[in-house]
């Protein structure tokens, strides 16, 4: 099946997992999908993922993560979308529920969380917001 929006749709999966207490999901493999969950794995929002081969294509295994029975991404939505993408300069990058809260860009020099892209001092795409 195409997909139109790859990060939509990887948001929505993790978002329906969580919805019904999956400890793991899957989704196509590609470079972007993987460099988003590395990003949030790093942050701390997933436990981790890996690439499988099933049926001659590659998918990503998502584990999922909980604290006391709750998930611990409270919200997730995404900010730019294929009809009206969403660019910010470092100085304008959103701070998410005052810092608690990830943006995460696709950048010049690669996908990263906001705090990231202040640091390196670049701007971008801001893909989508975790809480």
């Amino acid at each position: 099946m195409a997909v139109n929006d790859p990060i939509s749709d990887l948001i929505t999966r993790i978002r329906n997992a969580q919805e019904r207490k999956k400890s793991k999901v899957s989704t196509p493999g590609s470079h972007l999908r993987e460099r988003v969950l590395e990003v949030l794995k790093t942050e701390g929002y997933i436990r981790g993922y890996a690439s499988v081969e099933k049926e001659g294509r590659s998918e990503l295994e998502i584990e999922l993560k909980y604290f006391e029975g709750a998930p611990v991404i409270r919200e997730i939505s995404r900010v730019s979308k294929p009809g009206r993408r969403v660019y910010a300069s470092v100085k304008n990058l959103p701070r998410i529920n005052n810092g608690l809260g990830v943006a995460i860009l696709s950048t010049p020099k690669g996908v990263m969380a906001d705090h990231e892209a202040r640091d390196a001092n670049v701007g971008g795409e801001i893909l989508f917001t975790v809480f």
